[in-house]
């Protein structure tokens, strides 16, 4: 008997033969490449995941979203999808233009019919939606520093998915997936969303929530964008495949996610639930802090820990989805098992490894016990998570013109040749000027190029093992920020903050150029007339007025050394 909720759900794909049409007559359109997140929200509009949205919303669908979690005609939604561009393509796209979606080669996927063009208040959305206006939450700052000013709303025409090349046997549209479970007879499926790889805690949770529900087991981990730091989607799918034989098979599934998370708590916990629903599933697993970012700018969590599971059951029946509450699993010594927390024997003995002492014991090549995860997992970490001291790494000076950063780095990068082991590259602002960005000026979106080209080198010398050692001023907390991102999802970034005044950094100036700004002859020139904003929180802030540059230097090897990025 065909069941009801597994009915095949809304895309919007045309069909082939349209589809070749419409790619034949896009040539003329303007044309959008669309970011990494808006080529997972594309991929989750056309193939129904989204459902009810047609396309990108529109000003009054994105104000009530963000005001009411609904959409104008009343359905419940929580998450804003937009398609934000920038200011220089917006001018030339009004209402009732069509204008052709692309991916980042220049394949087109969709063609979105604009009906709707604004200019968001992004502070308003990032109060509404994330709770708190505060950069410290990588969604409030993605919508400021990433997303573009001009959001355009319309229907989609979806022409052709994305194409993944990884993992493809494990990709399975909402409709593929109700096809799966109609033909397996699986009338209830509990799903579980991760972007972390499963440990036995995890393997416990799941079984619980399985049996608790008397439903089967859809794994369905998020490999979009998560995020920034969190272990990348390659390694963590080769984790979940290594402890899949671990769950009975004619009960279990997996199933790959290409969402792009916004970390959103709350919201975000009832928008997962949508998504499962279209995807078949009748039961979902809600956790603690679901979908937190963990800290803001004071050090407090930035959602309570049951304030996504009692926003879910609020919805619950509109969701159309049932919530299984995430149990805090503890494993009891004495038992060798796991047990929920709230439920530990008297006297028992509760060991546990929070995320924070896994990653340390990764970082310093320490014992990860068989109790808390599996030697595949494990094995699979240790192969991307190599101890620090192996690992590639980033330092980053910051600081005036003058300030002596090209000089400290120079000693630097003799000091870590002398003890070897990793090649060391250095990326001095002016050389990389000379052979990277000769063609940039110095106004600020040049200036911020600049030192993202300089971010993207170091990332990929970081990924291979390498050390690099870069000297730019960077006077922007947002553009720092963005390097510090780019790095970090491959390795350790120590940000040096070279704290010498403007008056030192002008009495050192054999250039000029103080004085040249000064009298108004160079425009733009850091510190005269454009601003420097100091690093708040750097891993190392050096006084160089009074010291010599080998100790300056010194204080960033033994900072190394701290960290566990070097072995004296």
């Amino acid at each position: 008997m065909s069941l009801p909720n597994l009915a095949p759900i809304p895309e919007l794909y045309v069909s082939y033969d349209s589809a070749q049409k419409l790619k034949h007559e896009a040539g003329d359109l303007p044309s959008w490449d669309l970011s990494p997140r808006q080529i997972c929200d594309l991929e989750l509009l056309m193939n129904g995941g989204f459902h009810p949205l047609k396309g990108f919303l529109t000003e009054a669908d994105y104000d009530c979203v963000v005001d009411t979690m609904r959409t104008a005609s009343g359905a419940l939604w929580p998450i804003p999808v937009t398609l934000d561009v920038s200011a220089k393509f917006a001018e030339g796209v009004e209402p009732g233009q069509d204008i052709a979606l692309r991916d980042q080669e220049g394949v087109i996927l969709a063609i979105l019919s604009v009906t709707d063009k604004w200019v968001p208040d992004k502070v308003r959305e990032a109060e509404r939606v994330f709770g708190a206006n505060d950069l410290a939450h990588p969604g409030v700052n993605y919508l400021h520093h990433v997303a573009g000013p001009v959001y355009l709303g319309g229907p989609v025409t979806g022409i052709q998915p994305p194409v993944h090349y990884d993992f493809r046997g494990r990709r399975d549209t909402p409709n593929e997936l109700r096809a799966y479970f109609r033909k397996l007879g699986w009338r209830k499926v509990v799903a579980f969303q991760t972007r972390n790889p499963l440990h036995r805690a995890h393997q416990e949770l799941t079984f619980r929530a399985a049996r608790e529900a008397q439903a089967n087991l859809l794994i369905h981990p998020v490999v979009g964008m998560t995020k920034p730091g969190d272990v990348d989607h390659f390694t963590r799918v080769r984790c979940y495949e290594a402890v899949l034989d671990k769950y009975p098979s004619a009960t279990t599934t997996m199933s790959l996610l290409n969402l792009a998370m916004r970390m959103a708590g709350p919201r975000e916990a009832v928008w997962h639930g949508l998504i499962r629903r279209n995807h078949g599933c009748t039961h979902f697993i809600v956790g603690r802090d679901h979908a937190g970012p963990g800290k803001n700018s004071r050090g407090k969590d930035f959602y309570g820990h049951y304030e996504a599971q009692e926003l879910f059951k609020k919805h619950e029946a509109e969701i159309g989805i049932e919530m299984v509450d995430f149990k805090h699993m503890v494993y009891v010594q004495e038992k060798a098992q796991y047990f929920p927390a709230n439920e530990v024997p008297d006297g028992g003995t509760v060991l546990d490894i929070s995320g924070t002492e896994l990653r340390r014991r990764l970082r310093e090549g320490l014992d990860i016990p068989d109790w808390f995860s599996f030697p595949e997992v494990v094995a699979e970490l240790r192969r991307t998570s190599p101890p620090r001291s192996k690992q590639g790494f980033t330092v980053f000076f910051t600081g005036l013109s003058g300030s002596g950063k090209s000089t400290i780095a120079n000693a630097l990068m003799v000091k870590l040749m002398e003890m070897g082991g990793r090649p060391v590259t250095l990326l001095d602002g002016d050389v990389v000027r000379k052979h990277l960005s000769s063609e940039l000026g110095f106004s600020k979106e040049h200036r911020d190029i600049n030192i993202r080209r300089i971010g993207y080198v170091a990332s990929e010398i970081t990924k291979n093992g390498g050390i690099a050692i870069c000297a730019p001023i960077a006077p922007y907390t947002a553009t720092r920020r963005a390097v510090r991102e780019m790095v970090e999802a491959f390795g350790a970034f120590i940000e040096v903050h070279v704290a010498t005044s403007v008056e030192e950094c002008e009495r050192r100036d054999r250039k000029g150029l103080y004085k040249l700004a000064r009298e108004g002859k160079i425009k733009e020139f850091t510190g005269i007339s454009d601003p420097y904003e100091v690093p708040e929180n750097p891993e190392l802030r050096v006084e160089t007025e009074n010291a010599e540059v080998d100790n300056c230097a010194h204080q960033v090897i033994l900072k190394l050394e701290q960290m566990g990025l070097i072995r004296a």
